[in-house]
């Protein structure tokens, strides 16, 4: 015999599914949806009456307890937006007005799904306007512009608490740079740095540290940072990796005496090809490979001061003094081991975040203030991190020459 089938909890009667498209019926899809809006108007109805009578204690048509003044007054009428577009409810009420929702609170115009949605939408970089004309376009539905402010401007608490979150104790590597966005201050709009901070733990996992915004760099600015990383909770970091921001050798001096600065070799790569002609150009890239690419210090140096002497370099003066004025933080790149040289070569970890920020700031005019540009940013991070569950392709060569170079340091044991 054919084994019975037990019914799960969450099946739908065959009765309540032939009631809305039979076996002699064929449904279209927007009778579908129509069907679905009913149904779940019908139960959120049902729902928001069975509170009604757990809050009076008695079932409608039943004797009311003497021990009981109150009683059920009607409805309200009430638009509330679902998954599947507007529902107009009747919302039943007491006469003693002491009925509080849970399901629907009261005031509350949103069901499930549509704060996310517009959070989702916001975090791609579409304007409110645009998000209002999507969510016409794709559910019928009429959201105000107050109202996405209102779910947008929800996520502040969440980017506070964000940037004040605990940090781990040690960071292997933190990559620093700035990406610029124009924002509104002071009735001028300007072109503010978002700096981002990207930290490498020592499992090689990788984490944004946090977002700070200013029009100007410095020492007092970066200091700043420092001390907000020192005080959430990050004791050490091992190597910082910048792009020749101004004041940071000394904030990080103050704030992290221990930590190595090294400078980004790609950015003094690019940086020195600005001031080559494109016929000179693969030469000279060419030609500082060698430098970068040295065994030691000593090697380097002695092929700096060789393409300094070679015809190319007479041509363009400019790029060995660019490595010059750079030197001091070029150096320590010598000192480290090919795997961990894989790890610092570039910021390009941090910049492929800047790059996809950058698409979808990007048809943005101006943000309004320094809050409106930080949540975005947030906004579209979080989408972003969320795929970084393993450490990158090249920490598993590193880790070992991380544990034997920086010993008790590396371990948060020092």
């Amino acid at each position: 015999m054919p084994r019975k089938r037990t019914a799960k909890p969450t099946d739908v009667p065959d009765a309540v599914l032939e009631y809305f498209a039979g076996p002699t019926r064929v449904m279209t899809a927007t009778e579908v949806e129509e069907a679905m809006r009913r149904f779940k108007k019908a139960l959120l109805e049902k729902a928001l009456g069975a509170e009604l009578t757990h809050h009076l204690g008695y079932a409608p048509g039943a004797p009311r307890p003497d021990d009981v003044s109150n009683h059920r007054n009607g409805t309200t009428s009430k638009t509330v937006l679902t998954d599947d577009g507007a529902v107009d409810l009747d919302v039943p009420r007491d006469r003693a007005g002491t009925f509080e929702p849970v399901l629907i609170p009261k005031h509350e115009r949103r069901f499930t799904g549509f704060d996310d949605k517009i959070l989702a939408l916001y975090a791609r970089g579409l304007t409110v306007r645009e998000i209002q004309a999507f969510l016409q376009e794709m559910y019928a539905v009429d959201v105000s512009p107050d109202l996405i402010s209102t779910v947008t401007d929800a996520v502040v608490e969440e980017v506070t608490a964000w940037q004040a979150r605990p940090l781990d104790r040690v960071y292997a590597v933190v990559f620093f740079d700035a990406l610029r966005v124009k924002i509104r201050d002071e009735g001028t709009v300007r072109n503010k740095a978002v700096y981002v901070a990207l930290g490498v733990r020592t499992d090689g996992r990788r984490d944004i540290l946090g977002l700070w915004i200013e029009q100007t760099e410095g020492a007092k600015f970066w200091l700043k940072v420092f001390t907000d990383l020192r005080a959430r909770g990050c004791e050490d970091i091992l190597i910082a990796v910048t792009d020749g921001l101004k004041g940071m050798p000394e904030a990080l001096a103050a704030a992290f005496p221990l930590t190595t600065l090294q400078t980004c070799i790609v950015h003094l790569i690019r940086h020195s090809l600005s001031y080559v002609s494109a016929r000179d150009r693969r030469g000279v890239a060419a030609a500082l490979k060698t430098i970068y690419a040295a065994s030691t210090e000593a090697a380097a140096l002695a092929e700096l001061e060789a393409f300094e002497a070679s015809a190319v370099g007479q041509r363009c003066p400019t790029v060995a003094a660019a490595w010059r004025r750079a030197w001091t933080y070029v150096t320590p790149f010598f000192a480290f081991p090919p795997p961990i040289r894989r790890v610092l070569y570039t910021t390009n970890v941090l910049e492929n975040v800047h790059r996809q920020l950058r698409k979808i700031i990007k048809t943005r005019g101006h943000f309004p203030n320094d809050d409106a540009a930080t949540k975005l940013l947030w906004l579209a991070l979080r989408n972003i991190t969320v795929k970084w569950v393993a450490p990158g392709k090249a920490w598993d060569a590193a880790i070992n020459h991380f544990a034997i170079l920086y010993a008790d340091r590396f371990t948060g044991e020092a």
